[in-house]
């Protein structure tokens, strides 16, 4: 089966079509991020469908590190995963990192995701070191609890 998509910047009336890639804390945490993408802080890009649904969504902050692009939050629909959606985001993102002149894409992924792991290695980064990382999470019943890990920090030159 191929899919025909296209790579867009996530607009905040997409965040409805974005429950999958989280809890509704996560989207009120994207939106947000939407925010500084209008200031130009960061790009949010969406991989959607013909019929304009987003299936793959991930960030690019430029204010993380000197002279670099940091890629967060890229999550793909878990029905699609392995179909090269990830691939074609991370892609457009190290586009978006060149296109504002900068030569080093970065990004951290926690130590028990092995398999985005080996997507971010096939596509040339490498692991230069460990950081512990934490967030909040929301359950199902609301309530929001700390999420703590340790992620390996990735970079590749552009």
């Amino acid at each position: 089966m191929t899919l025909a998509v296209r790579v867009r910047d996530l607009r905040p009336g997409d965040l409805p079509a974005c429950a999958w890639s989280g809890s509704a804390l996560h989207l009120r945490h994207v939106e947000g991020e939407l925010a500084r993408a209008a200031r130009g802080e960061v790009d949010y890009l969406a991989v959607c469908t013909a019929a304009d649904l987003p299936v793959a969504i991930g960030g690019i902050d430029y204010q993380v590190s000197e002279g670099a692009g940091t890629l967060w939050q890229l999550a793909v629909l878990p029905a699609l995963q392995s179909s090269g959606l990830g691939t074609l985001l991370v892609r457009t993102a190290e586009r978006r990192i060149r296109d504002r002149g900068l030569r080093r894409a970065e990004l951290a992924v926690e130590e028990d995701n092995p398999r985005a792991r080996a997507l971010y290695e096939r596509l040339g980064y490498i692991p230069y070191g460990r950081a512990p990382d934490a967030w909040d999470e929301e359950g199902p019943d609301g309530s929001i609890r700390r999420h703590e890990t340790v992620c390996v920090l990735l970079r590749k030159p552009l």
